[in-house]
């Protein structure tokens, strides 16, 4: 079960060392977008780069940590200048108001009997 439905991750606290948690909202254009997700991983200040859906808009969301006004001015500048790349803008969280657990599996999943788990089918639904 633990190599099938466990995740375990430690880490420290970027922000315990003054560090600021940035993401970047990406409008990329002539189908860059994987390219320019490979190229931003290369960076030091980018720990992720997610694939969006929803907004037509935004194609990437960029997890990145900075301590320094200039050094987030000049990464936005930077990526501005990519090729590819149509519009950025980006926020910071500057309150958590809340935090909930991820919603909880149905007691069925941890029977013993494994007619349960996911197939290689594209229709398993928890």
């Amino acid at each position: 079960m633990e190599e099938t439905f466990l995740v375990r991750h430690y880490s420290l606290d970027p922000m315990k060392f003054g560090y600021r948690r940035i993401d970047l909202l990406i409008y990329t254009e002539g189908g860059t977008t994987i390219d320019i997700a490979r190229e931003l991983l290369k960076r030091e200040e980018v720990t992720s780069v997610f694939r969006t859906a929803g907004e037509h808009t935004i194609e990437l969301l960029v997890e990145v940590f900075v301590k320094e006004n200039s050094v987030l001015l000049d990464l936005i500048e930077q990526v501005k200048a990519m090729k590819g790349v149509k519009d950025l803008v980006w926020i910071e969280i500057v309150e958590t108001i809340g935090k909930n657990d991820p919603p909880r599996l149905q007691a069925p999943l941890f029977s013993s009997s494994t007619s349960h788990l996911p197939s290689e089918s594209k229709d398993f639904q928890y």
